[in-house]
């Protein structure tokens, strides 16, 4: 595994994503989780998987299979499920949208006014925190891929949130360096266990967990850093 500034949560393999992204960032140590949702199967971005139930480096498989086959980012954070076959890595930036979002909703799972509260959301917690959030729902292999990276500038302050049930847990996370000092990386496997998992998608709907990952992120990221914070997933 490639130590990276980022770790790769809830990704399929996203090898190519995972190199090209932490290659502008200072690279950050990487523990692998057992892979319990479709989050860690994000194989595109680097990562240290964090899904519902385990945490994958960036170059996951898993990860980079979705990313990479759809975004090459690789958030192996998630790490549950990790598509062993290796994929090879995407880069569409003609899906990327002509203007800047922090919400990329590139599967159609959100409608306008889910992804403008999720904007002004996101828009808010930079604010306020200075830790950036994004946000790309795909269904792989229909996406930008390695195109995100610099589109969304990711740096040490970034969390790379990636939505897509093509493995089974929908949650997958790109969690940059900085972030990692301050958040307990078990946060992101409880997060994708909680709303990432197959069972709570497919009974409220992609949508559903796209915006409570959203808000139990601003949450956590909003909380004083201490040996308790982020303890529970909101």
């Amino acid at each position: 595994m490639m130590a990276n500034n980022h770790y790769l949560l809830h990704i399929p393999s996203l090898s190519s994503l995972s190199a090209s992204l932490t290659s502008s960032t200072r690279s950050l140590p990487v523990r692998t989780l057992l892979p319990k949702t479709l989050s860690s199967h994000l194989s595109s971005f680097p990562a240290s998987s964090h899904s519902a139930s385990n945490s994958i480096p960036w170059h996951s498989k898993s990860f980079h299979f979705a990313l990479s086959g759809a975004l090459s980012l690789g958030l192996l954070f998630g790490g549950i499920g990790v598509a062993e076959a290796a994929k090879v890595g995407v880069n569409k930036p003609e899906l990327l949208p002509k203007k800047f979002s922090t919400v990329i909703d590139v599967a159609g799972f959100l409608s306008d006014g889910q992804e403008k509260r999720l904007a002004e959301e996101i828009a808010a917690l930079e604010a306020d925190t200075g830790f950036k959030l994004r946000v790309l729902a795909q269904n792989y292999p229909d996406t930008p891929g390695l195109a995100i990276k610099d589109f969304w500038q990711v740096d040490d302050r970034t969390v790379v949130f990636v939505a897509d049930p093509t493995f089974g847990n929908i949650l997958n996370f790109n969690v940059g360096a900085s972030v990692d000092l301050d958040i307990p990386r078990s946060f992101w496997s409880r997060l994708a266990g909680k709303y990432g998992n197959i069972f709570y998608w497919k009974e409220k709907g992609e949508e559903a967990s796209i915006e409570a990952a959203v808000m139990a992120i601003s949450s956590c990221l909003r909380e004083p850093v201490g040996p308790y914070n982020c303890s529970e997933v909101n």
